[in-house]
């Protein structure tokens, strides 16, 4: 199991988002943003932060640095590590069963990922058997050898999918063929833009937010 750091929004959480960073990152990197969403206290939020495993990173030299996969380049991405996608998505999965292990409905759990750790989330829910609640693919992609995986988990789902115009690390089009590749499995997709670069803004939060609420609605109504 992935070492991990959690952060709850308030007792007994009905709801949970596991985070993915980006390369070189750490399960810190996306922890200041929990209160930042500004969450109703319920229903309660369990957020989960991984660190991905260290790794040597051919696009980076060699050099070793927490990755969920090596990466020989980022124009377009491509990788000849599938077995390192293979063991990061297994182990994000396994954080949705530890996660269901805990009460937390499969329908209540949520992935997210941000650049790198935005193509394993949308990797994993694309060839999942059973649906989870959403997902948040926050300036990512998905390598052009994986979009076409299909299972029975990504009809219907719901996606929020956002990419920087300004992009200088992941330009703009490779959000726009995830975009393209999640429509195409029969995901739910909110498409968003904003004037920004490799990053996540405050615009971009709310609509975050507004998501994740929805999710909760929904969860309720259900």
């Amino acid at each position: 199991m992935l070492e991990c750091l959690e952060r709850a929004t308030g007792p007994q959480p009905a709801h949970a988002v596991i985070w993915l960073h980006g390369l070189g990152a750490d399960a810190g990197d996306f922890w200041p943003i929990v209160p930042e969403l500004r969450l109703p206290p319920k229903p309660a939020w369990r957020f989960v932060f991984p660190n991905a495993p260290v790794r040597n990173v051919t696009l980076n030299g060699g050099m070793p640095m927490r990755a969920w996969f090596d990466l020989d380049s980022l124009d377009p991405p491509t990788t000849a590590d599938g077995e390192g996608m293979d063991a990061s998505c297994a182990a994000l999965e396994a954080l949705v069963q530890r996660e269901e292990r805990r009460g937390i409905a499969r329908r209540n759990i949520v992935l997210a990922g941000f650049s790198q750790g935005g193509a394993i989330a949308a990797r994993t829910a694309l060839v999942a058997d059973r649906p989870v609640g959403g997902m948040l693919a926050l300036s990512t992609y998905i390598p052009a050898s994986e979009s076409s995986r299909r299972g029975a988990g990504a009809a219907g789902l719901a996606c929020f999918v956002a990419h920087g115009r300004c992009d200088e690390v992941l330009p703009l089009r490779l959000g726009l063929e995830l975009r393209d590749n999640l429509k195409a499995a029969g995901c739910q997709v909110q498409w968003h833009e904003y004037e920004m670069g490799h990053q996540v803004c405050a615009e971009e939060i709310v609509g975050i937010a507004a998501f994740l609420r929805a999710r909760a609605d929904r969860a309720v109504a259900a």
